[in-house]
């Protein structure tokens, strides 16, 4: 399996050094417009060939997938040439930076019988995967709602807002632990310090099922959180992306109906345990899916269709968040 990594600033080494370790597959191609990106892995990877021009991947026949970490305005775009090429494409979070972006780039990689995978490392998480098991297991209970906190005191950025910079997280993992896209999608935020970026988003999401969702994205905060919290009837469970260990914590807690008294209820305190959960990197399984995925012909749990899901959420937040300026 001959992989090529388009896009080597922040995260596209991560993806490179995951790729070429995995067994039965080659890191073939290293491309980037920046001579010094490109000189920084050649020396780690020097069986790669290296390139400033993406067509230079797009036109070797031996080479079976791209993998795109380019900045999130090129994604769909490149996706779209990328199946055009008859190549497998794994392309970073989010697919597009609007709904009709990412339904040419799933249409295209139909019509050309490759796989697009979307980068939602999240879903590739142990301790993601462990809870998703406890939800549909109905270890919880009946799924109540769920609520994160993506926060930092981080870099600010001038090509997108917090929503889209970190948002794309917590809205797929809500997506995928519910197993539903939201009916109503609202957002409320504010630019403090770059104006017209809002640094700081609070969202809602409400589910057909009744399930609702809140999510707390900011860059500009003291505090430095990765957490979603997930209430059910019986139980509820946290997972804690920043703890080394204990990731994720599963309490015995709700209210149980009191059979003395009809219609009256008492709280339930119970254990608070944390289940083992495999220290794997996530990244690694991701890109090992990939890899699965091209050589089995089956479908990624985060393919094309389910980052047009997140992409179309988001594009509904950021309308929300547009509506509720103008009116303030």
């Amino acid at each position: 399996m001959r992989v090529g990594v388009v896009g080597l600033g922040y995260w596209g080494p991560n993806l490179a050094r995951n790729f070429a370790a995995i067994g039965g597959c080659e890191l073939a191609w290293l491309c980037d417009a920046s001579p010094d990106a490109r000189a920084a892995l050649e020396r780690s990877f020097p069986g790669a060939r290296s390139t400033g021009d993406m067509d230079d991947l797009l036109g070797d026949e031996a080479l079976d997938a791209v993998v795109l970490a380019t900045p999130v305005p090129t994604h769909a775009e490149l996706a779209i040439r990328v199946a055009q090429a008859g190549k497998h494409c794994f392309v970073e979070k989010p697919l597009a930076t609007n709904a009709a972006d990412a339904e040419r780039a799933v249409a295209a990689a139909e019509r050309a019988g490759r796989v697009l995978m979307v980068g939602h490392l999240l879903e590739y998480h142990p301790a993601v995967a462990r809870l998703k098991e406890l939800i549909d297991g109905e270890e919880l209970g009946k799924l109540f709602y769920i609520y994160g906190n993506r926060l930092n005191l981080g870099k600010l950025r001038a090509d997108e807002n917090a929503l889209w910079s970190l948002g794309a997280h917590d809205v797929s993992v809500a997506l995928h632990l519910i197993g539903e896209e939201p009916e109503e999608c609202l957002a409320h935020g504010a630019s403090y310090v770059r104006e017209g970026v809002q640094d700081v988003v609070f969202c809602y999401l409400r589910f057909p099922s009744g399930i609702v969702a809140h999510l707390h994205l900011s860059w500009l905060d003291p505090h430095k959180e990765r957490r979603i919290t997930v209430v059910g009837s019986r139980r509820m469970a946290t997972f804690d992306d920043m703890l080394i260990e204990g990731k994720l914590t599963i309490y015995d807690k709700g209210f149980d109906e009191d059979t003395r008294s009809w219609g009256e209820y008492i709280a339930r305190s119970g254990d608070t345990f944390s289940p083992r959960i495999p220290n794997l990197e996530p990244l690694r399984i991701e890109c090992e899916h990939f890899v699965t995925c091209i050589r089995t012909g089956a479908a990624p749990r985060s393919d094309g269709h389910s980052g047009l899901r997140v992409v179309r959420v988001l594009e509904k937040l950021q309308r929300s968040l547009d509506g509720a300026e103008r009116e303030s």
